[in-house]
């Protein structure tokens, strides 16, 4: 029997975790609205893992499709690479910032090390307007007041922005 996978975009982030691939998939497909979890391969009794487990699936997370490989402790991710989230607004940064932190590390900027190691940026989309405003001034405000945060708090870089400059 011949199985054929579709694949509709034409690049696809390859995520290689060390024996916890399922409970990945699961965590994210949990926490992103239009999520599902697409495929899992399992190993046999002939192995070479352990029976039972996923050793490569794929799901989704708001259309973007992902592959995991259960490919063991050989490599680990690192904040070189991140996975850069559009918020609509402080609410649904709040949401993400609390579910992707659960048993991770938060950094600066709107960055965070979930509990399997991967790095996400969760940032709202108006950062990107504040920062690219038409002038120097502003935009600079805007920086400052971003690279003291942890979270990104919308209302803070929102005031930075309507600061009047102080000559």
């Amino acid at each position: 029997m011949e199985i054929q996978q579709t694949y509709q975009q034409k690049i696809t982030p390859f995520l290689w975790f060390n024996g916890n691939a399922e409970e990945a998939m699961n965590f994210y497909t949990s926490i992103f609205k239009n999520s599902r979890i697409k495929f899992m391969t399992r190993y046999g009794e002939a192995g070479p893992g352990p029976a039972g487990e996923v050793i490569t699936g794929s799901f989704e997370l708001e259309g973007q499709e992902f592959m995991a490989l259960n490919g063991g402790p050989a490599y680990t991710f690192t904040p070189a690479l991140s996975l850069f989230v559009h918020c609509e607004d402080q609410a649904e940064v709040d949401y993400l910032w609390e579910k992707l932190l659960e048993g991770g590390v938060p950094n600066r900027c709107g960055w965070l090390q979930d509990k399997f190691g991967v790095s996400w940026q969760i940032i709202p989309r108006i950062l990107g307007e504040l920062l690219h405003g038409k002038h120097a001034d502003t935009s600079g405000r805007v920086m400052q007041a971003m690279l003291q945060m942890t979270k990104i708090d919308i209302a803070t870089l929102q005031q930075a922005y309507e600061a009047e400059t102080v000559a």
